[in-house]
């Protein structure tokens, strides 16, 4: 059965509780996490700075997977035995550049159906989606035209994933990426902030809020019959907005709170 993954919204805490990284050094069946900075094209520090992050939260072995063009060209052998693969943040469109279709992403799709851990944080997270937003503004009212879409590496089917959300006043954009795809579900993650996927079972954890858009049943928008530059139109949009401890299913798209 495959292993929890954590999809976290960036910046998350690295010397207070740090609630979400204890989350991913519990999970782990294994001590070693592979850190994955392929989304970064400056990662010197990264390690250092996870190291110290993780100390004192288990019994962690951090290593390094580098990536310099292509991932056909790196060393793997850091996915030897390891428990799970932290994605860090930087530039989605790296990740794809990288990891689509080759076998690093093989090997950590093995991983994960053996029961490992997969993590990304920021750029990390939006790439583990089927679809994901490569560029597109926020902070500001939505405008047709303005995300450009691509495909993520559809670790989690049927999602497109946002991350810094109401730091960045994405919420616009995440809408716009919904009305090009209503079938798609849209998720927006708080600065340290996360989700713990398991078996399309969404647990939030950390301080902030996740934002689920929903437009299976929208009525209408002016996403094909509008000019771009045009304001958004989307009509009978479903939003939750979900909070510590909440959960939500995929498969019914359903929220819900322990009692």
């Amino acid at each position: 059965m495959s292993g929890p993954m954590f999809i976290i919204g960036g910046h998350e805490d690295k010397d207070g509780r740090r609630e979400i990284l204890s989350s991913i050094a519990q999970a782990l069946p294994r001590p070693k996490l592979v850190l994955a900075t392929i989304a970064s094209r400056h990662p010197e520090g990264y390690l250092e700075a996870y190291r110290d992050a993780f100390s004192g939260l288990g019994d962690v072995e951090l290593v390094e997977l580098e990536v310099d063009v292509e991932a056909e060209d790196a060393d793997l052998s850091a996915l030897e035995g390891a428990g799970g693969i932290f994605l860090s943040g930087g530039d989605q469109r790296l990740i794809i550049e990288k990891m689509a279709g080759t076998e690093l992403e093989d090997r950590v799709r093995q991983l994960w159906s053996d029961g490992g851990v997969i993590a990304g944080t920021s750029a990390g997270a939006s790439a583990v989606g089927e679809s994901m937003i490569e560029r597109g503004s926020g902070d500001e009212t939505y405008r047709l035209g303005e995300i450009t879409l691509g495909q993520g590496l559809g670790l989690v089917t049927g999602v497109i994933i946002d991350q810094h959300f109401a730091e960045r006043g994405r919420i616009g954009r995440l809408l716009g990426a919904v009305a090009e795809s209503p079938v798609t579900l849209g998720i927006g993650i708080d600065e340290n902030t996360a989700v713990r996927l398991e078996q399309d079972h969404l647990a939030v954890i950390g301080d902030g809020s996740v934002y689920v858009v929903d437009g299976r049943e929208s009525a209408h928008t002016n996403v094909t019959s509008g000019d771009s530059g045009d304001a958004l139109s989307l009509h009978d949009v479903r939003l939750h907005v979900l909070s510590r401890v909440d959960t939500f299913d995929l498969s019914t798209r359903r929220p819900a709170h322990p009692a």
